[in-house]
């Protein structure tokens, strides 16, 4: 069923502005059709003159005509970019993090979305398992890609088994559906070993890479990442964790196959995921190693350009500038603290700024080695009570809820500050981070 397009935001000086929108209002029809998600939306509202049937915040129906530019945008944010509803997940993977999870959280936490529309909007993945012909048909009509797709593995066997379904066998046809119709993917294969590394990993990467070829390939790139666990998972799946000495034979074994593919094609084409790198205890690759950052949402390579940018801000500010000494905690996930040691040693080279990094593990989910962004409130309340905590923790954001300030385990960053009895300071860039230490210092 599609609902009107309810709005959230009326942009300041844009046209919807001047016309007299306002939040909760909701556009029901653009040009006598029913937009389904952001996509129809966009689509529809390209051309120069728009008639829209709009039901207003009071729940009164309008008919606007409005005359603009080709392309030109109106100025409206939603409050969902699906106006039909979402298209669920019917697979049963067993290393699905939904499945991960503790009862009694916030509703969204346990939303299985397998939907091709977050996919193209906002580089989510999907498994394209649970596709009709008419979405299909639509994908090919306007030209929606690249797409991101968990591939996982190419043997129909191997797939089948990890995916649970019986229609995940049909990936290698789906892929030819892909370069009949010009359209591209990005690709991802979460190991798990025991089931899926190994030969399978191998023959995965080589029937992908045969994706890869010609001018604007169907497979644009494939990030190997390791599966990730946590103490909730059911206790019948058949996952083990990836150890350091197997991230370190993934690491071999893709970088073989890394060299092998640009030879072929002058591209990696295959990329490896920081996280594997940090379990093994390895050093990233050179900046240079990850071209354009092609798998970057994927966490490839986010570190190493994170380093860059700080590397290249820190340089821009004076070594003395506090007049008042400051002092500040940065908490992360234990996996990136070899990596961000030098950053924090830079900061600390500063005349007046002392900051303690505090790389912890998730005693929450259970990890000993744990990325930044699945701590959870909880976890910094426990290790950082009774702790000097200077002026302020400096938060990396990628531990909150999109445009929220709400962990992973529901608690808010409000909550955990009262409790710590500190300020909490949320960064989501290099820029924030030397804004809060350096900028406001002066």
């Amino acid at each position: 069923m599609i609902h009107p397009a309810k709005i959230t935001t009326v942009l300041p000086d844009s046209l919807a502005e001047e016309i007299g929108f306002e939040a909760g209002d909701a556009i029901i029809s653009i040009n006598g059709q029913q937009p389904r998600d952001l996509i129809d939306y966009q689509f529809l509202c390209a051309d120069e003159i728009l008639e829209l049937e709009v039901l207003d915040r009071y729940g009164k129906t309008h008919q606007v005509e409005i005359e603009k530019d080709y392309d030109q945008d109106l100025g409206l944010e939603f409050e969902s970019a699906l106006f039909d509803g979402l298209i669920q997940c019917n697979n049963r993977c067993p290393f699905c993090f939904i499945d991960q999870q503790p009862p009694g959280k916030r509703e969204t936490l346990y939303l299985k979305d397998d939907d091709y529309r977050l996919s193209f909007l906002y580089g989510s993945y999907l498994t394209l398992t649970n596709l009709s012909q008419r979405e299909w048909d639509r994908i090919a009509q306007m030209r929606l890609s690249p797409l991101y797709i968990s591939v996982h593995a190419t043997e129909p066997e191997i797939r089948i088994q990890l995916l649970k379904n019986p229609r995940a066998g049909q990936i290698l046809d789906q892929l030819k559906w892909f370069k009949k119709n010009r359209l591209q993917i990005h690709a991802q294969v979460v190991v798990c070993p025991g089931i899926n590394d190994g030969q399978h990993l191998e023959q995965t990467l080589l029937d992908l890479a045969q994706f890869h070829r010609g001018r604007i390939p169907t497979v644009a790139s494939v990030a190997v990442v390791p599966v990730g666990l946590t103490r909730f998972r059911p206790s019948e799946d058949e996952l083990i964790p990836v150890t350091p000495k197997k991230a370190q034979e993934i690491i071999t074994q893709v970088q073989n196959l890394q060299q092998k593919f640009q030879q072929e094609f002058g591209s990696n084409c295959v990329w490896i995921a920081d996280e594997l790198f940090l379990i093994a205890g390895a050093e990233l690759p050179p900046e240079s190693h990850y071209q354009d950052y092609p798998q970057i949402g994927n966490g490839v390579g986010s570190i190493r350009k994170f380093i860059k940018e700080f590397e290249q801000t820190v340089k821009e500010y004076p070594t003395q500038f506090c007049s008042t000494p400051r002092q500040f905690t940065w908490v992360m996930g234990n996996a990136v603290e070899k990596a961000f040691k030098p950053l924090v040693k830079s900061l600390n080279d500063i005349s007046g700024l002392k900051v303690n990094m505090v790389a912890l593990a998730s005693q929450y989910w259970g990890q000993e080695i744990t990325v930044t962004g699945l701590l959870t409130g909880q976890d910094l309340l426990q290790e950082l009570t009774g702790k000097m905590l200077g002026d302020g923790i400096l938060l990396p954001s990628v531990m909150l809820k999109q445009g929220e300030p709400v962990f992973l385990d529901d608690m808010t960053v409000a909550e955990l500050s009262e409790q710590l009895q500190v300020p909490i300071f949320p960064v989501s860039n290099v820029e924030e981070l030397i804004s809060i230490v350096i900028k406001d210092s002066d």
